[in-house]
């Protein structure tokens, strides 16, 4: 069902008068900004049609999802002054876009201007249903909303069963956040196309906006580089697996897979149509070993042993020798075709963990700390991003590094995902810089949601209500808030072998963060928040995921 692209239910804002009356509210997550509930309802049958009021290609193709999902007939085109006043319009869905003069008058890159196209009313009445996007994303949400307000029985299959029926609602709905991001690690486990795309229908369907593919680490490689083909030849494969996280129980069996560039090519089309932005994620110059094996010459520390791709979990010892050019020239060899790729403004190069001590060892960095007037270890690692960004800039494209970038030098422009704790993401706001948060403790769903630390995932515990109690500007001045993105949660995979224990994983949790991200956080109400998670999580049922249901929510 979930190939369907499904949605995510609703909250409700009611009025006091409202609130007293007997009206059903309906579970809406995220939280919608504007609630209105009425007692009639909108009748969905076989005669039900959807149109467009606006004749962009980008609404066709929402609208053809739509009416596939509810067993209509393919939308055609009526012009929104005629669909909005004609009577036979009546029991029609009409989807079109907000007058171009509500918008802000800044740019399209003007973050007013994207959070305004991103934004949606939603009204039905017994009449008609209409959803009115500020751009087509916009529509695509109101979508998203509407197919909540659908009885939970629709998510079993596709299409649904007619007729249906719709409460009356009035909704008025836009984001908080821009960057509202969930990240999938494939390099530790590889997750093929289909469960990626099915990954896809998640996010989508709660207004998560950014996929964060993590592609390479030092356990695999899992993109097609044409350039370089012992990346997938070699460093797509391993010799073993850690499979037990308490007592170290591992295996030897060949293990791996890779994404070829058509595979790419076919998810980020497929994301796009779900107004989900693909970002990838290239290790560099840590977590590398998987590149290093396919391509030693470019390792330190200097080793006469073969390296292989790794087989433990953890931090490799090796890394990029970035000394040397032909490291350089590698990874714009790399990047080249990583940027042809994927359309995102936005690449993820890492940074994060790197055992810096070792590049003492490495005569070529010796030579280059002394050439740039180098102090450190770490102003060599803020040299080696700078470089990197330059070549990134000079495609268009801007890089995003773990926060441990922060302390070697941050590059002009780049920006910082702040993972241990938000201090790094806090100084590279005061520093100008744009941040994402997404601190560990509370946003890393690899960390298990039962207090008995039973299932898949790290041991660490990270239950529904941490998650839902995060705020990427929390200790912010408004300064420094200005300059945060959004935030995202992290599905590490060292311990996730199958595409279950990822749903098992993600559920509820990715509820909480996109309420996190989407809603205003002076509507947070956990009691509420714990009514619709109970509704979804049957909704979740129904569609065959693989959800978390235990009662430790807090």
């Amino acid at each position: 069902m979930w190939g369907c692209t499904c949605a995510a239910l609703l909250s409700v804002a009611l009025s006091a008068t409202e609130a007293q009356a007997a009206v059903p509210q309906p579970a809406i997550i995220p939280q919608p900004e504007i609630v209105h509930v009425g007692r009639g309802s909108f009748k969905i049958d076989a005669a039900t049609r959807v149109i467009l009021g606006v004749d962009r290609p980008e609404l066709t193709a929402i609208g053809k999802m739509l009416a596939e999902q509810l067993g209509l007939p393919a939308p055609k085109f009526h012009p929104q002054s005629k669909a909005l006043f004609d009577p036979r319009s009546a029991g029609t869905i009409l989807l079109t876009l907000a007058d171009e003069s509500q918008a802000p008058a800044k740019g399209p890159e003007d973050p007013r201007r994207r959070l305004w196209e991103e934004s949606y009313t939603l009204d039905v009445s017994a009449q008609q249903v209409v959803i009115r996007g500020g751009g087509p994303a916009g529509v695509f949400y109101g979508v998203q909303t509407l197919r909540q307000l659908l009885p939970a029985e629709i998510e079993a299959g596709c299409p649904a069963q007619l007729p249906l029926e719709l409460p009356q609602v009035k909704i008025e709905d836009r984001p908080r956040f821009l960057w509202r991001g969930m990240h999938l690690d494939i390099a530790r486990h590889f997750f093929h196309k289909e469960f990626l795309k099915r990954y896809i229908d998640f996010l989508a369907a709660y207004k998560i906006n950014v996929f964060h593919l993590y592609l390479t680490d030092d356990q695999g490689w899992r993109i097609e580089i044409k350039r370089y083909p012992k990346l997938t030849e070699v460093g797509a494969w391993r010799d073993g697996t850690v499979r037990h996280r308490l007592d170290g129980q591992r295996d030897t069996q060949r293990y791996g897979g890779f994404l070829s560039q058509d595979d790419v090519r076919q998810l980020v089309h497929y994301a796009a149509q779900r107004h989900v932005m693909v970002v990838p994620g290239i290790s560099m110059p840590g977590h590398s070993q998987a590149a290093l094996a396919a391509y030693p010459e470019l390792a330190a520390p200097p080793t006469k042993q073969p390296i292989q791709v790794w087989t433990d979990w953890g931090i490799s010892s090796y890394m990029m020798d970035v000394g040397k050019e032909e490291v350089y020239r590698f990874i714009e060899g790399v990047l080249s075709e990583v940027v042809e790729l994927f359309p995102s403004p936005y690449i993820h190069t890492g940074g994060d963990e790197v055992p810096r001590q070792h590049w003492m060892q490495s005569p070529f960095c010796q030579q280059l700390m002394k050439r740039e007037n180098l102090r450190s270890v770490e102003e060599l690692q803020g040299y080696f991003t700078k470089r990197v960004e330059q070549f990134l800039n000079s495609k268009g494209r801007t890089l995003i590094g773990w926060d441990e970038i922060v302390e070697c030098g941050l590059p002009p422009r780049a920006v910082v995902m702040s993972w241990r704790g938000t201090q790094g993401g806090m100084a590279a706001a005061r520093a100008g810089h744009q941040v994402i948060m997404t601190p560990n403790a509370e946003t890393y769903f690899n960390y298990m949601q039962h207090r008995e630390r039973s299932g898949p995932g790290h041991a660490a515990f990270l239950p529904l209500l941490k998650v839902y109690r995060f705020d990427p500007c929390a200790g912010m001045s408004p300064e420094e808030a200005r300059h945060v993105l959004g935030g995202q949660g992290c599905l590490w995979t060292e311990y996730v072998p199958t595409a279950a224990d990822v749903e098992y994983l993600l559920f509820p949790r990715l509820l909480a963060m996109a309420e996190v991200l989407w809603s205003p956080r002076q509507s947070r109400n956990e009691e509420d928040f714990l009514r619709r998670v109970r509704e979804h999580v049957t909704r979740l049922k129904q569609a065959g995921v693989n959800c978390y249901q235990g009662e430790e929510y807090k």
